[in-house]
């Protein structure tokens, strides 16, 4: 095994913007799959994407290879791009420079590795169209020895049919053309050895040491890595959201290059909204949000980046635990719509009914029984809204 040799791909934006990588699917190039997303990017972003070996720009490998290896791959490739590098001698970099990283597929198992592997460098992911195990080993091997006996034309037909959403081909046919020729120029063996490396790549029993805020994409339709596959990593990390695009299959940065551009850009420029969705949801957040004034807006900004983006993302405690607290704190200083609020972010962080009536029961010997009666009313009338049994 050996770190395999990628090329990396400037798709937008200019170098003294900050950096986000992207990574492809098998069987595409960064180009083919990410062009038209980028686009939409580069006025916030350096964006920079990163070819498979054997694909778009990158060399056949010389050797097997392994998720883990491709990811030290990206790493190597980021830091050329960061401040301090050869490129950008200019400015000084930080004692660990970060970047943003949006992957699909088998770039968002990169992902996933990044985010194991070198934590200190990811500021935020965005993992689409992928899972922390994607299909079956036996599957993978099957498929790289089909493809080094015919050649990745082989997988042309069937990728046709399972990588878009209904009537993608149709409405799309260049972008469409775009991918499906990169898929079959690819290098047999190249396409074989990632094939060979995802039939490795398991990380489900990991995820939970996942720590950036993470947003986990989803096609409604996507055979491959089906929306299940995304809500295990968005409930496995410390501090993931979960999206599912309908009349999306498996490339959604193709299929839905503005929406997809959307989500990377408020989930990496601003990780505290993202985190801010999950637990409070998206309705809440969209209500606030405009109801933001130009008298509010710098308070707005205040939660969402330091009690959202730099608490509620910290690493020493999961969100349960995050959510206990604030309950507590809430019915001790009497905060009673924060209490309403923060009841239904504790069912959505996983809390039981049992376990908040047992905080309650808690909070009525240390705050006083007046807070907890209060406390009691309020939150039996938000879990009957949400159809709770009590």
């Amino acid at each position: 095994m050996s770190v395999p040799e990628l090329r990396a791909v400037r798709l937008a934006g200019e170098p003294d913007r900050p950096l986000l990588i992207v990574g492809p699917s098998l069987g595409t190039s960064a180009e083919a799959l990410w062009s038209r997303c980028a686009a939409h990017l580069g006025d916030r972003f350096h964006v920079v994407g990163w070819d498979l070996p054997g694909h778009g720009h990158s060399p056949a490998p010389a050797a097997p290879f392994t998720v883990a290896e491709l990811a030290q791959a990206v790493l190597a490739l980021a830091g050329s791009f960061l401040p301090g590098s050869a490129r950008r001698p200019e400015v000084r970099a930080p004692a660990a420079a970060r970047f943003g990283y949006a992957g699909d597929s088998i770039g968002g198992a990169v992902g996933l590795q990044l985010l194991l592997d070198a934590p200190d460098r990811i500021a935020a992911a965005v993992l689409l169209c992928t899972g922390a195990k994607i299909g079956e080993s036996e599957a993978w091997r099957e498929r790289a020895a089909l493809v080094r006996e015919a050649g990745t034309p082989v997988m042309v037909d069937d990728s046709a049919q399972r990588w878009f959403g209904p009537g993608f081909l149709e409405r799309e046919p260049a972008a469409g053309a775009a991918l499906l020729g990169a898929l079959r120029d690819a290098d047999s063996e190249g396409y074989a050895a990632a094939c060979e490396a995802l039939a490795r790549f398991d990380v489900r029993d990991r995820l939970a040491g996942v720590t950036a805020p993470v947003l986990a994409v989803a096609g409604a339709d996507d055979p491959a890595t089906p929306p299940a596959r995304a809500a295990e990593i968005a409930a496995g990390v410390r501090n993931g959201r979960l999206v599912v695009l309908d009349g999306v299959a498996h490339q959604a940065p193709a299929e839905r290059p503005a929406e997809v551009a959307a989500l990377i850009r408020e989930h990496v420029v601003s990780p505290g909204m993202s985190v801010r969705r999950a637990v409070l949801g998206d309705e809440h957040v969209d209500r606030a949000v405009a109801n933001t004034t130009g008298f509010t807006a710098d308070f707005q900004d205040l939660i969402t980046r330091y009690a959202w983006g730099e608490i509620w993302t910290r690493p020493g405690l999961d969100r349960r635990s995050r959510s206990l607290i604030t309950l507590t704190a809430l019915v001790a200083l009497g905060h009673q719509e924060e209490l309403a609020m923060h009841v239904r972010a504790a069912r959505r962080n996983g809390l039981s009914t049992g376990e908040i009536k047992e905080l309650l029961l808690q909070t009525a010997v240390y705050c006083g029984v007046p807070a907890a009666n209060t406390a009691f009313r309020i939150a039996q009338r938000v879990l009957a809204e949400m159809g709770e049994a009590l």
